[in-house]
């Protein structure tokens, strides 16, 4: 896949102020300091596309961004992060469990692992309900120049051992590094597969999708982060 074009287009609190479904969504979501926002740089090809900072959780709305003016890649909160008080984390926790059971556009969501680090329980516990919605799931581990490859495959198939207990079938797994830029490929044809495999509307001309894919308002092209 060659992504032509990536632009900021939308930040959302809730499921309610997301844009229109006419363009199929493709969502990342993992714990905190992950690796996310440098991973979603990397597969747009874009260094400053989603915001890197050193704090944990620092995207705290859904923000949307227009891939190639033919999907969204939408990056979502992390979960487990503790710079915002508990009842904003509730509506964070709320807003991310809407969108990820009622949004009919949504063609596919990819879980960040830490590959680092043993399975944690608060992983697990978001893939059980990931599960239970019958949401479908990509596992991406990440980071994997942070330690030996010997120690991410051991960290792999003690994750995959934990999931053989609750799932019929194990996801995809793709392992990535934002460093050297391993996965970028392997990740962005899982999407593409996907997209192919979405019936086309006839009644949809060329430009109107160009038209759906612009920004709503100049004032909302730039990322809250740039405000």
């Amino acid at each position: 896949m060659n992504i032509s074009s990536a632009i900021f287009y939308r930040s959302a609190p809730d499921l309610a102020s997301c844009p229109d479904e006419s363009m199929p969504e493709f969502a990342f979501i993992g714990r905190s300091n992950v690796g996310k926002s440098s991973l979603l740089n990397m597969l747009a090809g874009k260094r400053d596309l989603a915001r890197v900072s050193a704090t944990p959780g620092y995207t705290k709305l859904i923000n949307f961004f227009t891939m190639s003016r033919t999907w969204r890649l939408v990056d979502l909160p992390g979960y487990g992060f503790a710079a915002v008080a508990r009842k904003d984390q509730a509506k964070f926790n709320h807003a991310v469990g809407e969108y990820l059971e009622k949004r009919p556009n949504l063609r596919g969501v990819f879980v960040l692992i830490d590959s680092s680090l043993p399975p944690q329980k608060m992983d697990l516990e978001f893939l059980q309900w990931l599960a239970r919605i019958s949401s479908p799931i990509v596992l991406v581990f990440t980071k994997t120049d942070k330690a030996t490859a010997a120690k991410v495959q051991a960290n792999i198939e003690a994750f995959k051992g934990h999931l053989t207990g609750w799932c019929d079938q194990l996801p995809e797994i793709f392992t990535s590094s934002s460093v050297n830029r391993q996965g970028r490929a392997e990740l962005l044809a899982v999407i593409d597969r996907a997209l192919a495999a979405i019936p086309r509307d006839p009644t949809i001309t060329p430009a109107e999708v160009i038209k759906r894919a612009e920004p709503p308002a100049m004032e909302q092209r730039r990322a809250p982060w740039n405000r």
